[in-house]
């Protein structure tokens, strides 16, 4: 594993995936910690009446291996984003698009990957365009996001991501132009604190690659080479990226059934609406903050712990 030299806080050469690899509580994560703050601060709102915890902060670190300077542009585009894109992250209430996820439209599947990072299924064929429109169904991306970036091993090992494209259809390409793909790539990629180790596309209609076409220019290089189409006859290649245990029986493994995953998922989405709400009305995002007064709530108001174990 070749080593990262991080000049920022300390003159130190150290594996930068020891660091992630560290808990949160370890002090040599501290002067990362503090750097970042004092920066997020300095740029936000620099009267100071604006604070970030340990704990949200550490996630943008670990999403950027920590490098301070390249955490703290992840920190602003989060921010960004979160004040100019009020159509997305004003609501984030399951029961809101409740009649998609009971359609079973998305998982994340109970078992990790040989590597550690959380697989998340989404099934293209189950949403209505009709009823559902794009922004709504990405909203869906945005609460398990919310939920699984808390999880500090799906901080240190990302996630991947598998697109069952079957039953894509005109009505769905329609949802989509430029801007809103400009905008949904932005929030994914530059503006969220999670890994993306895998993209899986399967069952791909050839009149999807105009949508891709769209897309592909918005995502980093990284991400590009992180793409893979299996087509049709995904059963033969998704093993060569999943073990067996991890995919249901549908996608030729021996996990749980799908219709049991999505409905696990979904029962865990509903079980975490006070959670997102929260998010979702807060100013920043950060819950452990009381907006307004920079300060910590009371204990129980700290939720995010409560996820640990998903």
């Amino acid at each position: 594993m070749p080593k990262k030299v991080l000049s920022y806080p300390y003159d130190i050469t150290i594996e930068s995936y020891r660091l992630n690899d560290l808990p949160d509580d370890s002090e040599v994560l501290r002067p990362y910690i503090s750097a970042l703050r004092q920066r997020a601060r300095s740029q936000l709102h620099p009267a100071g009446t604006l604070d970030f915890s340990d704990a949200f902060l550490i996630r943008f670190l670990r999403a950027r291996d920590f490098d301070v300077e390249l955490a703290l542009k992840l920190v602003l585009n989060h921010q960004r984003w979160r004040r100019d894109s009020p159509e997305i992250s004003g609501c984030l209430s399951p029961r809101s698009v409740l009649g998609l996820l009971n359609n079973s439209y998305h998982a994340v599947l109970p078992q990790r990957d040989h590597a550690g990072s959380r697989v998340l299924l989404y099934r293209i064929g189950q949403w209505n365009p009709k009823d559902w429109s794009a922004f709504q169904v990405f909203r869906v991306s945005l609460m398990t996001s919310e939920i699984i970036c808390t999880e500090t091993e799906t901080q240190q090992r990302g996630l991947k991501v598998i697109f069952d494209l079957a039953g894509w259809s005109l009505g769905h390409a329609l949802q989509f132009n430029p801007s809103l793909a400009k905008k949904i790539s932005s929030v994914l990629q530059d503006s969220f604190p999670l890994k993306v180790r895998g993209i899986h596309l399967l069952n791909e209609p050839r009149f999807f690659r105009p949508v891709f076409a769209m897309l592909r220019p918005f995502l980093p290089e990284k991400i590009k080479q992180r793409i893979h189409m299996h087509g049709a006859d995904y059963c033969n290649t998704l093993s060569d990226f999943f073990s067996p245990s991890v995919l249901p029986p549908e996608y030729g493994g021996e996990g749980p059934a799908l219709e049991d995953a999505c409905q696990e998922w979904t029962n865990q989405l509903l079980q975490s609406e006070r959670l997102l709400n929260q998010i979702a009305d807060h100013p920043t995002g950060d819950i452990a903050i009381n907006p307004g007064t920079g300060t910590l709530p009371s204990l129980h108001l700290i939720t995010p712990s409560r996820h640990s174990s998903i």
